[in-house]
């Protein structure tokens, strides 16, 4: 949405604009993959999930970092500031949502470690 005319201030800085679309993309593309490969319980469902998180997770943190290293006044952003406001506190609460689910299940997976010989 940052590239589309008309949603945006001709002002905005491309060198927000750019990065911020094309992580976006690369987010969705990997969270269709994650999406797909764990209805298929396909055997690299979880590193994909991983991989999805955390591209997604570091996108979001980029966005938030070049808003102000760019200088990105709230008004260049046009309709998409609604969006932004909204949807990014709520991805990160997923992110983090899916980072602690992946380490609960893999604390369950974990081996227990037993004296040996004892029960």
């Amino acid at each position: 949405m940052f590239l589309m005319p008309g949603l945006v201030a001709p002002e905005l800085p491309a060198g927000f604009a750019v990065p911020i679309a094309y992580g976006d993309l690369t987010a969705v593309i990997l969270a269709l993959l994650a999406l797909t490969s764990l209805r298929y319980n396909a055997a690299f469902a979880v590193p994909m999930l991983r991989l999805f998180n955390i591209v997604g997770l570091l996108d979001l943190i980029y966005a938030n970092i070049a808003t102000f290293k760019e200088h990105v006044d709230p008004v260049q952003l046009g309709t998409s500031y609604y969006l932004a406001v909204i949807n990014v506190p709520a991805l990160v609460v997923v992110h983090i949502l899916i980072f602690a689910y992946l380490l609960r299940a893999l604390s369950r997976l974990a081996p227990t470690s037993k004296i040996a010989g004892k029960r």
